[in-house]
């Protein structure tokens, strides 16, 4: 009989019972083990997980999420209302653990708080975590794509449109055409079809010279049209979403091409 001393666990019989404790056990990883991504959801958001679960669908590599509280009328208060409730919101993906890199999924709310701030409240859930918002994901997708003139495409009042031109100019790029459907309502955003999408992108690059398209909003559903608007079109195409999944895979250290997913994904962070 081998001995709790050799095998390291404990029996006893006290109670009528045989109760064996400290079983020997090892550990493998195998969920998220090249990459976990976590990301801070809108309560109101349709579209990302949808979108980014079939862009990051590699081995290994696997999504966290939790949701945060929003108003689904997208305003300039309400975007920033969400601040406050970053951090504790993202504390609550994988609390104890670590993460390869830590996501906040609204664009228009990283425009009116600022990337940095943002990212300052991601930061103080998961310190030493590289961080990721759709902005900032755009900008590095420009310059991973060699763009500096953008064509933008939003479903942004006109308020928020402002605030979002304004930022991205701010930070190096021109935009020589803006479009926008003007529809304040996140639920209502998330059902906007390809169709209309592909209408409004071909309206707003035709007779502008444009080096890309991005496409605002992580509601908007893209992702899948992307690659046959890049062939159709010859011009590079990107979404909040889009952008943000490649972001993230990148920072997390995951260099590999993924198939039918349009330039972006063929490149690394810096073009």
């Amino acid at each position: 009989m081998t001995s709790p001393e050799t095998t390291g666990h404990q029996t006893s019989t006290d109670g009528g019972y045989t109760l064996i404790e400290h079983l020997p056990f090892t550990t493998a990883k195998v969920i998220g083990a090249r990459a976990r991504i976590g990301l801070v959801v809108l309560a109101s958001d349709y579209t990302i997980e949808h979108e980014f679960r079939a862009m990051i669908a590699i081995e290994g590599v696997d999504l966290f999420m939790a949701r945060i509280a929003n108003d689904p009328r997208v305003t300039p208060e309400t975007l920033a209302a969400m601040e406050p409730l970053l951090t504790d919101t993202a504390s609550r993906i994988l609390p104890g653990d670590r993460l390869d890199v830590l996501a906040y999924g609204c664009t228009s709310a990283s425009v009116v708080l600022g990337a940095d701030r943002v990212s300052q409240r991601l930061a103080e859930a998961k310190p030493d975590t590289p961080v990721s918002n759709p902005i900032s994901a755009a900008f590095a997708a420009f310059d991973a794509l060699g763009a500096r003139r953008i064509g933008v495409l939003t479903p942004y009042r006109r308020d928020v449109n402002e605030q979002v031109r304004a930022y991205i100019t701010r930070h190096g790029y021109e935009v020589p055409v803006f479009g926008s459907f003007n529809e304040e309502m996140d639920p209502v955003v998330a059902t906007i079809d390809e169709d209309s999408l592909v209408s409004a992108i071909d309206t707003i690059r035709a007779g502008h010279e444009i080096d890309a398209v991005f496409v605002s909003c992580t509601s908007v559903r893209l992702a899948d049209a992307v690659a046959g608007i890049e062939e159709r079109t010859g011009l590079p195409v990107t979404s909040s979403n889009h952008a943000m999944a490649w972001h993230c895979l990148r920072l997390a250290g995951i260099e590999d091409t993924v198939a039918d997913r349009g330039r972006l994904f063929t490149l690394p962070l810096g073009g």
